[in-house]
């Protein structure tokens, strides 16, 4: 695999910015790091420790921010081109069996072994092997390989190490890759994931060797009812999770730079625009296949996805043309598009399936559109840099997030006014509304928690400490769980919303976006609001 040299540790999905050229990546915001004349709490620090990073700082800070940039592009390593006359593996490693504690190993190279003997080294991500960070389902690694049969997978181990009483013992290892066998075929343009459980008892030989022995299983496809899905811009596919075992259980190729998603739960679909390839992708949760592609206008580079509640219009915006496309779901017909201002970030369609807002990001805007009418409403100035929305419970208050300002604003969906403004601090990147609670969650750039906050205040009430950035959030309802996508760790975390701990990591693909999950909840209109209006 070629080494990939980024100008932080972990990739982020591209992004269109309204300072670069459409098709440019995204800005450091979104790549998991601030602008550091803004970041002076430090990394996790509360929102309180930031706010001095106000007022005159933001004029030099998009200064650091546009040569920033610009530098950053020409270090950073090239996304995973899409699958052509090949397909790709993944290697997950199974929780540790209990009676492994004992046992630490590090892996130096995997391999897939093909049907004449060769061997295709495959990425390692996971070199050290011990107990505690193996509870849970570890990608191991991953690779792309020619297509033909192949009888198995080899490992070259490093060390291995086993404790006792008397402390750490080293352990006897092969001089050469262990193989172990597992016949399966590659064909074009496919992905496939398998499982590898540690059989520790034939694994270790008299008690002073190692050499790893693993039971290797391709996993069945889980109910509907338990399906997730991320999309992983960097890696070109998407990835299917059980939401229940909390495993990765299939993985979909598709185009260049997937990115937002929108899942039509009830006609089991599911959209994904294809932003490198100018097209939204219809795939069918039943088979995980793709089943057609909605072709847009070359350069439009669908950003993000939303679907009304009724199923009946996809709504799609399109960051290259500063465009937003009304498509028919059932005939694949893109209706009519309009003209929105610069740079449009995201959209979110009000509880009613009337309205849609889109946030214009590099304008300071957003635009309110007739979804009947496929038409424009209004358009609205707000703090600089509106980067994505969620509504209050009773629907009556936005709550608008900001790249460029530390304030959140709180808007009349009806009357467009700004009501409210709230010092949040600098970086905000995530927003999601708990719709039973009123709790508003908020990630930001840098941070290693995700706040969660009064609506009434906007003082900070809770802390979730998920080690990273978070992109994207949504709310399994039947679950009552947060998930959180972090690019920076590429997982996808899960949180419950009730104990505000974390439930369980699950590892994913090069520079992960998106998530949507099978039960996810959509916002009802109530008539009680659960919170009073705020500034009426």
């Amino acid at each position: 695999m070629t080494n990939k040299t980024r100008c932080s540790t972990r990739p982020s999905p591209p992004h269109p910015h309204p300072c670069l050229p459409a098709g440019r990546l995204s800005p450091l915001w979104e790549r998991g790091r601030v602008c550091p004349v803004l970041n002076t709490g430090g990394r996790g620090a509360m929102p309180a420790l930031r706010k001095l990073a106000v007022g005159g700082r933001y004029a030099l800070c998009a200064a650091v921010l546009v040569f920033g940039m610009l530098g950053c592009q020409a270090t950073l390593g090239k996304f995973l081109p899409p699958l052509e006359e090949e397909g790709e593996v993944y290697l997950y490693l199974q929780s540790y069996p209990q009676e492994a504690g004992r046992l630490k190993f590090t892996i130096e190279g995997a391999f897939a072994i093909s049907s004449d003997g060769r061997e295709f080294p495959l990425e390692t991500y996971l070199h050290e092997i011990k107990w505690s960070d193996v509870s849970r389902q570890r990608l191991l690694a991953y690779g792309r390989i020619p297509l033909g049969g192949y009888t198995g997978f080899s490992f070259k181990i490093r060390k291995a190490t086993l404790k006792s009483e008397e402390g750490e013992a080293d352990l006897l290892v092969p001089e050469k890759s262990v193989r172990n066998e597992f016949h399966f075929n590659v064909n074009r343009k496919t992905g496939y994931v398998f499982f590898l459980s540690l059989k520790y008892r034939e694994s270790i030989e008299a008690g002073f060797s190692f050499s790893p022995v693993f039971s290797i299983s391709v996993p069945g496809k889980p109910t509907l009812n338990v399906l997730g899905y991320v999309s992983n811009t960097g890696s070109s596919n998407l990835m299917a999770f059980d939401k229940k075992a909390y495993q990765v259980t299939g993985v979909i190729p598709v185009g260049r730079e997937p990115l937002g998603m929108a899942l039509d739960q009830r006609g089991r679909r599911l959209y994904v625009a294809n932003s490198g390839d100018n097209e939204i992708l219809v795939i069918d949760i039943l088979s995980d296949q793709v089943t057609n592609k909605i072709r847009l206008t070359g350069g439009d580079r669908p950003l993000e996805l939303a679907l009304t509640p009724d199923g009946k219009t996809l709504l799609s915006v399109n960051s290259g043309t500063n465009t937003v496309s009304f498509i028919d779901p059932f005939s694949l017909l893109e209706l009519n598009r309009v003209n929105v201002r610069n740079g449009p970030r995201s959209i979110l369609i009000d509880p009613a399936g009337r309205r849609a807002y889109v946030f214009n990001t590099a304008s300071g805007t957003i635009t309110v559109l007739d979804i009947a009418n496929r038409s424009i409403i209004t358009t609205f100035s707000t703090d600089p840099g509106p980067l994505r929305g969620d509504f209050s419970p009773a629907g009556d208050n936005l709550y608008v997030i900001h790249e460029f300002s530390s304030y959140l604003t709180v808007v009349d969906p009806v009357s467009f006014r700004v009501l409210k403004r709230f010092s949040i601090g600098p970086g905000m990147i995530s927003i999601k509304v708990d719709s039973r609670t009123g709790l508003v969650y908020i990630g930001r750039s840098n941070d290693i928690f995700v706040g969660v906050y009064n609506p009434l205040s906007f003082v900070a009430v809770d802390l979730i400490r998920t080690g990273g950035t978070v992109n994207y959030m949504t709310i399994d309802d039947e679950e009552n769980n947060l998930y959180m996508v972090s690019s920076e760790l590429r997982r996808v975390i899960v949180s419950n919303l009730v104990r505000k701990k974390i439930l369980y990591e699950i590892d994913v693909g090069e520079a992960p976006y998106w998530v949507s999950v099978m039960g996810e909840r959509l916002l009802q209109l109530i008539r009680t609001p659960v919170f009073p209006p705020i500034g009426r």
